[in-house]
C-alpha cells in the first residue's frame, strides 16, 4: 500500500447546487495521525464538505486528493473502504428497510449494497462489531427500527468494519443516550491510539471536543472561517465572531471545553 504524509488535500475546492454555492474555495491539508475537528453551525457546509470528501459527492471546481490520487472511476471504490464515515444526515436518506448486518456488510463494496465477494469472515466480523455496539440481538432488524442512537452505532460499525486509514464522524452523538455518549467518546479515544489512523469530527458543540483533537477547521456559510491549533481556533473572541454573538469559553481541568452563551427568549412581555 502507497503511503503519503498527506492523505487529505483540498484545494480551491467549491460545490454548487442550482445557483447557490454549498462551499466556496476550501483550501485543507490533513496529515496522517491528525486528529482534526470540523465546527460550524448548521447550514456552514460540513456535511457536504465531508460527503465530498468520503466520494459521494464530486466538487464544482478545485482538487480534492486522497492518499495522493484523485477520485476517479477506476479508484473511487478502493478509496471508499480506505474511508470509515458515520454520517446520519447522509445515510438515513439511503436505508431503511435495510437489515443492520446488510448495511454493516456495504462497507465491503465500497458502495451502499452488498457484492458477491461477502465471506463468512467477513460475516463474523460485521456481527462483532454489532455485537460489541450492543446490537448483536437485533442484526437482521431493517435500519428503519432503531432509534436514532442506535442506528448510529449501525454506522459506527459500518464505518469501522474496513479497518479505515481515515475515520470521519459526522456530529456522532446525534440521538446518543448519555451511556453511548460515553461509549462512544472513550472508543474514539482508544482509535486514537492506532498508528496513522487519521479521525475527523464533525460538530456545533464545542463540550464534545476531546483533547486528542489538536487542530480544527472552522466553516462559516460554506467558507473557511479559521483553521489552525484547537486552541487558538477555540479562543472566545473568535468562536464569538463566527457565531455572530458574545459566547465564553472556558477549558476544563481534564482538556475539554465548555461554552456559556446568553440566550434568553423575552417571552414574559407576551403572556
Amino acid at each position: 500500500m502507497n503511503r503519503y504524509e498527506t492523505v487529505i488535500d483540498l484545494y480551491q475546492v467549491n460545490y454548487k447546487v442550482g445557483h447557490k454555492y454549498l462551499l466556496h474555495d476550501i483550501t485543507w491539508q490533513v496529515k496522517r495521525g491528525e486528529h482534526w475537528v470540523v465546527f460550524g453551525m448548521n447550514g456552514s457546509g460540513k456535511t457536504t464538505l465531508l460527503s465530498m470528501i468520503s466520494g459521494f459527492l464530486q466538487q464544482t471546481k478545485g482538487k480534492v486528493e486522497l492518499f495522493g490520487e484523485n477520485f476517479n472511476n477506476e479508484n473511487i471504490i478502493e478509496i471508499r473502504k480506505r474511508i470509515g464515515w458515520v454520517s446520519a444526515s447522509f445515510f438515513d436518506k439511503y436505508y431503511s428497510k435495510e437489515s443492520a448486518l446488510h448495511i454493516v456488510l456495504s462497507a465491503h463494496s465500497g458502495t451502499l449494497g452488498l457484492d458477491d465477494d461477502i465471506t463468512l469472515e467477513d460475516v463474523r466480523r460485521a456481527k462483532a462489531l454489532l455485537t460489541e455496539l450492543n446490537l448483536g440481538d437485533r442484526i437482521n432488524s431493517t435500519f428503519d427500527t432503531f432509534s436514532k442512537g442506535e442506528r448510529q452505532n449501525i454506522l459506527i460499525a459500518r464505518a469501522l468494519f474496513n479497518h479505515p486509514d481515515i475515520l470521519i464522524l459526522d456530529e456522532p452523538c446525534t440521538g446518543l443516550d448519555v451511556y453511548n455518549r460515553s461509549y462512544l467518546f472513550h472508543t474514539i479515544e482508544a482509535l486514537a491510539k492506532k498508528e496513522d489512523l487519521t479521525i475527523i469530527y464533525v460538530t456545533h458543540y464545542v463540550e464534545e471536543i476531546l483533547p486528542l483533537f489538536q487542530k480544527t477547521i472552522l466553516l462559516k456559510n460554506g467558507y473557511i472561517f479559521g483553521k489552525g491549533e484547537t486552541s487558538e481556533m477555540l479562543h472566545q473572541e473568535k468562536i464569538s465572531a463566527l457565531l455572530e454573538y458574545p459566547v465564553i469559553i472556558n477549558q476544563n481541568a481534564d482538556g475539554t471545553y465548555r461554552l456559556n452563551v446568553e440566550a434568553k427568549p423575552d417571552l414574559m412581555r407576551l403572556l
